[in-house]
């Protein structure tokens, strides 16, 4: 089977999206019925009436969690519903099929699975602690005992791409298999420099090729917090740590620096200084790392305000821990600073904000619209505290959080 383009089960869901905006609740809906429109939403596919009687004898004996479980069973859960899920987050389109922006003439697409969606498919089905894949040690790879033509390479995506192409199924244990990313590298990082998805090959060549590092902050914030800079801005907070390459006074207006460029830079530059000794070569296709040497992306434009802050290391502080963004509530277990992407990240992905994101991103993905009453308020909010606590590994294991999901919009 060749996995070109995930659109398996579109005219279910288009006839979803149909029942939710013009028939009326499902007072009268069967359990049958339930667990088909369980199974419809997770994995886009018709069950075979074998797992719809699962599914239903889970319903009717009061699981319908472990109804959701067996639906989830199905490959296209994995190959299809969490690659179009993920894929978003690894390019700043962000779109679905991201290789359909290749340019005629240029060089063959890529495919969509890559070490980045790979690896959160592999967390999401071994129930890592979700929190981890910002910044742990983590990537997921084809098992060497497949037998594929191109192994992983820190300098290509053939290996996901043939993984792709062969359609294996992503959610067998056989298929992907964890290692350390730092051990696939070449040497160029060690286990201290990794960063989960952040120091992927993928998410490198998305957001630390070119620039100033700070597109790679804005998009793990916007993907993984579901807060873009002006949803965050706070002019309140002390600008000693905004760079040399802003200006004080754009267009002659330090007006516009004060009420505008002062509220997103005075919390992001802080942060995105965790990144000064990475950077994306294009030449070699991976990412570059100088341990002690601050790239020279983070010292451009310095005549634009000589007075700026210098990057000299990869130090970071959380302003955001006051002010407005203190709402994201923080972890108090951490420090709040520190030095490079691991442990900056991990001050992200400890934030309230951090669960309630992910839970709000699969509740739109199942229920195909955001939150949108006080009844799908509430449910978020148990979701989430849900989320937190430990089901079949250690807590926030993101599969309970599309099994509760469907439960929630599988209709009654």
């Amino acid at each position: 089977m060749v996995m070109k383009k995930h659109y398996v089960g579109l005219s279910i869901v288009f006839f979803a999206v149909l029942s939710v905006t013009s028939l009326p609740a499902f007072s009268d809906a069967t359990s049958r019925s339930q667990a088909k429109r369980m199974h419809d939403r997770l994995t886009g596919v018709v069950p075979s009436p074998s797992v719809l009687t699962q599914m239903e004898d889970a319903i009717d004996a009061n699981n319908a969690v472990g109804a959701a479980y067996i639906a989830m069973k199905n490959k296209h859960f994995y190959n299809a519903t969490l690659v179009n899920f993920i894929t978003p987050w690894t390019n700043e389109a962000r779109a679905v099929f991201p290789e359909d922006m290749e340019q005629v003439g240029a060089q063959p697409a890529q495919g969509t699975l890559n070490d980045y969606t790979a690896t959160v498919i592999g967390a999401i089905r071994d129930d890592v602690d979700f929190r981890h894949i910002l910044y742990d040690d983590i990537l997921y790879v084809g098992a060497g005992s497949l037998g594929l033509t191109n192994t992983y390479s820190y300098s290509s995506n053939a290996h996901y791409k043939e993984l792709e192409d062969k359609g294996f199924n992503l959610g067998d244990s056989n298929v992907l298999v964890p290692v350390s990313q730092a051990s696939q590298t070449g040497g160029v990082l060690t286990p201290a420099d990794t960063a989960g998805v952040i120091t992927t090959r993928a998410g490198a060549k998305a957001f630390f090729v070119d620039g100033t590092n700070r597109a790679m902050f804005r998009f793990t914030v916007l993907n993984h917090l579901c807060k873009d800079m002006e949803q965050l801005k706070d002019v309140t907070l002390p600008s000693d740590r905004i760079r040399q390459d802003v200006s004080r006074s754009p267009g002659g207006d330090s007006r516009i620096f004060m009420n505008a460029c002062i509220g997103c830079h005075t919390g992001m530059d802080p942060m995105t200084q965790a990144f000064a000794y990475y950077d994306y070569d294009e030449s070699s296709g991976k990412l570059a790392f100088t341990p002690g040497s601050v790239q020279g992306k983070n010292l451009i434009n310095s005549d634009n305000f000589k007075p700026g802050y210098i990057t000299t290391n990869d130090s970071w502080v959380n302003y955001w821990r006051q002010g407005s963004n203190s709402l994201l509530n923080w972890d108090s277990s951490l420090p709040g600073k520190g030095n490079g992407a691991k442990s900056m990240a991990q001050e992200l992905a400890h934030s309230e904000q951090f669960a309630r994101c992910q839970v709000e991103k699969v509740f739109k993905s199942v229920c195909l619209r955001p939150p949108g009453n006080s009844a799908d308020r509430t449910e978020v909010n148990n979701i989430l505290a849900n989320f937190k606590l430990p089901f079949n590994n250690a807590g926030y294991e993101l599969k309970r959080v599309f099994a509760e999901t469907a439960v929630y919009c599988m209709g009654q």
